[in-house]
């Protein structure tokens, strides 16, 4: 018992010693506790919603104003034609278009079933569940309401005065796999990258080979660039796999440019390098490169909508997702893969991407630096 109590005593000095371990111990579950308890709603509300309104009467606007006052939509405004509602969709900008016969007035007041059609994007499963459910409830109370007044007043009312028509596009089966194996790219993406690029340089500097480079003729900027670029091979070689895996085994629908996904990637491997780069410069031990990394990791999970929906989050816990690259990355290969996405469509999350790679590349390059120096 003596020899135990002794190795423990010297274990728990060697944690007071290790200040950065310690705080983390103690930062992360109380960090992690207050954000994703925050954070975290499954229950998707204010979904952003275009309204493609053929008939423009009272009784297609009161409809409108209705499924706005449920919450669950966030009306964004109307298009001119089904062109409109496709670029709306496939860009991201909403998520549910309501399309509106042009005979519903008509219908309505001539006892007749007026049709409206919900189209929702089916590559996230839980909108399109609080989508419809909350447009078919709405649907049927108001043909309960309507047939009982018709009933009252003509004695014959209609079987069903308004029918919603949910259409999911994207992925109609509402397979699971169609919506996370595009995304387990930016999730195994962030994983490796952060974690190789940290653990690697932590790595070199417990075993003194980084004080070898750093005494060589190589300037800061050529060894951190020669550092990077094997990491980049490797980003491209998992994307790769990861592809061949989901079409082949999981039957995921490539539809859009896989080159341009490529290209794109380049951008997402380069933010989550200079994040590693950055790691490496906090920690002293590849224990604690490893620490960080997960500690970025699972906020980057839960947060970025790659397993709950982002629309059901607070304002406030959008605006700290907007800083996790994986947050647009995201919206990047699934607007490629399951929408047939091209460049156009995706100038946010590109512009977003952009300002958070050469905002970590400038603090890594720069914390890197001066770590060398």
């Amino acid at each position: 018992m003596r020899r135990i109590v002794a190795v423990a005593v010297k274990e728990l000095r060697q944690l007071v010693r290790d200040r950065l371990t310690l705080a983390m111990m103690v930062a992360i579950p109380i960090v992690q506790l207050l954000v994703f308890g925050w954070a975290i709603n499954t229950d998707v509300r204010h979904i952003p919603t275009v309204v493609l309104d053929h008939d423009g009467s009272s009784h297609s606007r009161e409809l409108v104003h209705s499924l706005e006052a449920t919450g669950s939509y966030e009306i964004l405004g109307a298009v001119v034609d089904e062109a409109a509602v496709h670029r709306a969709l496939r860009s991201g900008t909403a998520r549910v278009a309501i399309v509106i016969d042009a005979r519903f007035g008509q219908d309505l007041e001539r006892g007749e079933t007026a049709r409206v059609q919900l189209v929702v994007d089916g590559s996230d499963p839980q909108t399109v569940a609080s989508a419809t459910n909350t447009a078919t409830s709405l649907g049927a109370a108001r043909s309960l309401s309507m047939s009982l007044q018709r009933l009252s007043a003509a004695g014959r009312p209609a079987q069903e005065p308004i029918h919603v028509e949910p259409t999911t596009w994207y992925n109609p089966e509402l397979r699971t796999a169609v919506y996370i194996v595009p995304g387990l790219i930016g999730v195994i993406l962030t994983m490796t990258m952060v974690m190789l690029t940290a653990m690697g340089i932590a790595r070199e500097r417990e075993r003194g080979t980084l004080e070898q480079l750093i005494v060589s003729p190589i300037t800061s900027l050529e060894l951190m660039v020669g550092k990077i670029v094997p990491y980049v091979i490797i980003g491209y070689v998992q994307v790769a796999l990861i592809l061949v895996v989901a079409r082949l085994v999981f039957d995921v629908p490539i539809v859009g440019s896989v080159p341009l996904l490529f290209l794109l990637a380049f951008l997402f491997i380069a933010a989550n390098l200079a994040l590693g780069l950055f790691f490496s410069t906090l920690a002293r031990t590849q224990q604690q490169a490893m620490q960080m990394s997960f500690f970025f990791l699972l906020p980057s999970i839960l947060l970025s909508g790659f397993m709950f929906p982002f629309e059901g989050m607070p304002w406030l816990a959008q605006v700290l997702a907007h800083a996790l690259p994986l947050t647009h990355f995201l919206r990047i290969v699934r607007g490629i893969v399951l929408k047939g996405a091209g460049i156009t469509d995706l100038l946010g999350p590109i512009a977003w991407l952009s300002v958070i790679v050469v905002v970590l590349v400038a603090i890594s390059a720069l914390r890197f630096r001066k770590k060398l120096g």
